[in-house]
């Protein structure tokens, strides 16, 4: 990932209780195509950083409960 532009990190608004959360900075999608990913809690720590469409389709498949425990 190669960018003068700095990622703008954000929680999801479900986020709220303070637990085991991400961050992502959604801003470098139509820059570089991608969508960096952080642990919230360890900010200085590792990133990692997804293909922008492999991204989405993860979101999509969350939104559908495709990872629902049964």
């Amino acid at each position: 990932m190669t960018t003068n532009e700095s990622p703008r990190w954000f929680k999801s608004s479900y986020s709220n209780n303070g637990g085991n959360c991400i961050e992502v900075a959604a801003n470098l999608t139509a820059s570089c195509g991608v969508v960096p990913v952080r642990d919230s809690k360890n900010p200085r720590g590792p990133v990692l950083v997804f293909p922008a469409e492999a991204f989405s389709s993860f979101v999509a498949a969350v939104a559908q409960g495709e990872f629902e425990r049964s």
